[in-house]
């Protein structure tokens, strides 16, 4: 017989096996003679009082086995496909959308301007020791896209815009933990998401799909309302590509596609985006407020069976929002620049999220009115504001990776920090005021929303924490226009603007969403 159980329970009792079940036993007054199994359906801590309790959903299973679930793919063999589809990018838009296609019995080639995960790995490591960016193999590029080195968070809200479980659950049919379809909010961690990645690869290419890495967009052949050709360059050469269909998922940092669109009289638009700081707490300070801990002992305590504790701020501060962003608890900040000329930090966490700190993003939500200094760049003027501000941090920073920093109470108060905290972002920190980099909007809305934080999470602010400038890749401060019906480009019919990029995503799930969204768009078509 099986049943299901909703609890809300002492966090204790749901993170401990043993005593889970002996909580399921006695709310089912079970016989010493049944059998019975667990298992978890969904999982989420409520850490608002002293004793923190847990909601779980899970399935119990008396006196018979449990049921495995049997997530099957039907991929097709497409090597010889009457359809093919061309995929500009290989993050989690493109790759979700090539692996739509082989369901549909469609072929996809797949270019992706930088390398595949192993290869990329030297290339963050000569940012992190070296202060040497790859323009075209980053923290931003090469396969996987962004998510791939930034965390592997898989949380979002956006459950209208596709089938969510489905996207989870190809990651677990590809070697993820079975987990991310328990947890409330599912995280893959960023030394475990690059071997999921290769293997969705490996997926690609085993049904006849192509991927093409070290391959670029660099222009676009059009006539009329459609594209007949995209030139890739490779290898320092250039090659022409027939298309018919053309996804456009290149992600949120590639600046040079918006220019190229524009250059080609390609419609694009401005739109708003969010730009502040990286700030970083020890992540056992963050577990003493969250929950409610009075010692640091009493922490100890109660990270035995609770995981690092996260946070979510937002307040509205002079008709701007300011609120936390992709938050890593247990994590490391790190350099994201896609030039050499620029400092962008990220952060990202590791699996088991084990690290001693905790950072989150800090942003000031931008409107199209911020960016009216900058007008005469058209659609383009956000992202002028945002590479003038990152180029900032650059020369403030030192004219390195090493990233402007100053202590998080010394910002709130206006004072120059004279000797920095340690923190985990590897190229290292030079004390800056903070606000010579960002302005005085961004800069003075930031301070208040501090404030306004730490009247939420007392002790928030803290010379304890540092903030680290600057986070400016929260997502694209431009928008590539499309049919809502269609996903077509309003101007050119066979070109599918997709996901970050393009300004219709914001993160691993919603982007992956999109992907399969777009080939289901072309799939109608055919």
């Amino acid at each position: 017989m099986k049943k299901e159980l909703q609890l809300f329970i002492p966090a204790y009792i749901a993170f401990n096996e043993s005593l889970l079940k002996e909580e399921v036993a006695s709310e089912l007054s079970l016989k010493p003679s049944d059998s019975f199994s667990i298992k978890l359906l969904r999982r989420s801590i409520d850490a608002r009082s002293k004793i923190i309790k847990a909601n779980v959903k899970l399935a119990v299973y008396i006196n018979e086995p449990v049921l495995p679930d049997n997530f099957e793919i039907n991929y097709k063999e497409v090597a010889d496909a009457k359809h093919v589809i061309t995929i500009i990018g290989a993050g989690p838009a493109g790759l979700y959308a090539a692996l739509r296609c082989l369901e549909l019995g469609i072929k996809p080639i797949v270019f992706e301007r930088g390398k595949n995960v192993q290869e990329r790995r030297r290339d963050l490591a000569a940012i992190n020791k070296e202060h040497v960016v790859n323009p075209e193999s980053n923290y931003c590029f090469g396969e996987g896209g962004a998510g791939t080195y930034s965390d592997g968070k898989l949380y979002t809200r956006s459950n209208k815009r596709g089938d969510i479980d489905y996207i989870l659950k190809t990651f677990v049919y590809h070697g993820a933990d079975e987990m991310i379809l328990v947890d409330a909010h599912p995280h893959i961690g960023t030394n475990k998401l690059p071997h999921i990645i290769a293997n969705m690869r490996q997926s690609i290419l085993k049904y006849g799909g192509e991927i093409h890495f070290n391959s670029k967009l660099v222009d676009i052949n059009y006539k009329e309302d459609k594209i007949s050709s995209v030139i890739i360059e490779r290898n320092q050469s250039r090659v022409e590509h027939l298309c018919s269909h053309v996804v456009l998922a290149t992600g949120h940092s590639a600046r040079d596609i918006y220019e190229l669109l524009n250059n080609n009289q390609i419609a694009i638009e401005a739109k708003p985006f969010a730009l502040g700081v990286r700030v970083e707490h020890p992540q056992a300070y963050i577990d003493k407020i969250q929950y409610s801990c009075h010692t640091f002992d009493e922490v100890i305590e109660k990270r035995t069976y609770l995981p690092a504790s996260s946070y979510n701020l937002v307040n509205q501060v002079n008709n701007h929002g300011v609120y936390s962003f992709c938050m890593c608890p247990g994590g490391i900040i790190a350099p994201c620049a896609t030039s050499q000329k620029e400092v962008v930090t990220n952060g990202w966490s590791p699996s088991k999220r084990n690290n001693p700190y905790a950072n989150s993003g800090i942003v000031v939500g931008l409107e199209l009115k911020d960016f009216e200094p900058y007008k005469k760049f058209g659609a383009l003027a956000g992202l002028q504001l945002q590479k003038e501000i990152e180029h900032k941090a650059w020369l403030l920073g030192g004219k390195t990776q090493t990233a402007p920093a100053q202590n998080l109470q010394d910002f709130v108060n206006n004072k120059l920090s004279t000797q920095l905290i340690e923190c985990s972002y590897q190229p290292g920190t030079h004390s800056v005021q903070l606000k010579e980099v960002l302005g005085n909007m961004i800069g003075s809305a930031l301070q208040q929303g501090f404030k306004l934080f730490n009247q939420k999470m007392k002790g928030y602010v803290s010379n304890e924490a540092i903030i680290l400038g600057v986070e400016s890749r929260t997502s694209t401060p431009v928008r590539i226009p499309r049919d809502k019906e269609t996903l077509q480009h309003v101007q050119i019919k066979n070109l599918y603007p997709c996901a970050e990029g393009a300004g219709y995503a914001g993160g691993i799930v919603s982007a992956a969403m999109d992907g399969v969204n777009c080939i289901n768009a072309i799939f109608k078509m055919l």
